[in-house]
């Protein structure tokens, strides 16, 4: 294909409302696409609050003395998901869970399952331990890294 046809067909697409353009020549081809640039996501401005300037300021009470604070997990003995997909506790909904919370596993046990792309990816003790808490709930998408087993 000729370089000025080529130019004569990037000028037509600027100048045109078209995003996209293929041209066959031949067993020449080619593909000329339009791009634009990201659009600025619009700028949002709260107005500030003012308090009146004789009105005492009390300091925000502390996240740890609320008693209705959760409680802080310490995930550092957590089994966590080698992949995205979705969790299953056992071989089948009629089938007992391959771990409960108080049992003893050894490192290569099977956890559980995670379904992804219509595959079932046993998932094994990492470590030896006793499964002190299952953190997700059966049927529930998981992400990569998440949290599924805290095993001490």
């Amino acid at each position: 294909m000729d370089l000025r046809k080529i130019q004569k067909l990037i000028e037509y697409v600027e100048c045109s409302s078209i995003a996209e353009l293929e041209v066959t020549e031949g067993e020449s081809k080619i593909r000329i696409a339009r791009t634009s640039a990201p659009i600025a996501a619009p700028t949002v401005y709260a107005s500030p609050v003012v308090a009146p300037v004789n009105a005492p300021i009390e300091p925000a009470p502390a996240a740890a003395s609320s008693p209705t604070a959760p409680a802080q997990r310490d995930l550092s003995n957590a089994q966590k998901s080698p992949m995205v997909g979705t969790f299953y506790r056992s071989p089948s909904p009629s089938s007992p869970a391959f771990v409960e919370v108080g049992q003893s596993v050894k490192e290569g046990d099977t956890l559980c399952i995670i379904e992804a792309m219509k595959l079932m990816n046993e998932i094994e003790a990492e470590r030896s331990g006793v499964v002190k808490e299952i953190l997700v709930e059966n049927g529930t998408p998981v992400e990569f890294g998440e949290p599924l087993f805290i095993i001490e």
